[in-house]
């Protein structure tokens, strides 16, 4: 038997649609970072906490803001208790699991951040994190 030698294939791989995924997870990555540093933009002055840390994921946190009279904020859009609870179950059948985010005033009422706690727990929240500063 006479072994033949094949043709070398020129295999080339397309560079075009690489950089196009490249560039549209670059801009969806852009857009949803903006997105959740404007639920966290709203003027709060947050409570000091000496055993403060910063949680390890901040990502999937759907963000609730308290004033310091007691209204609700989903994001910096001024809402009332039964909007937040429909916002948290429908957040809950949509993306589960719930984490939610609660940035509350240091000078907040403490019925509304016992409302908001129980708020979670009915919609089914795994975690709640408070926002502080730390000593």
């Amino acid at each position: 038997m006479i072994a033949r030698k094949r043709p070398a294939d020129n295999a080339k791989i397309q560079m075009t649609p690489m950089i196009d995924m490249t560039f549209l997870l670059l801009v969806f990555f852009m857009v949803t970072s903006k997105i959740t540093k404007e639920q966290r933009k709203m003027d709060i002055n947050l409570p000091v906490a000496a055993a403060a840390r910063v949680p390890d994921d901040f990502s999937g946190r759907d963000t609730i803001n308290i004033d310091d009279q007691g209204r609700y904020y989903i994001g910096d859009n001024l809402s009332d208790k039964t909007a937040v609870k429909a916002h948290l179950k429908q957040r809950f059948i949509d993306y589960p699991p719930l984490k939610l985010s609660v940035r509350a005033d240091a000078r907040t009422p403490g019925k509304q951040i016992k409302e908001i706690m129980q708020l979670a727990a009915e919609a089914g929240a795994i975690e709640v994190i408070f926002s502080t500063y730390s000593k």
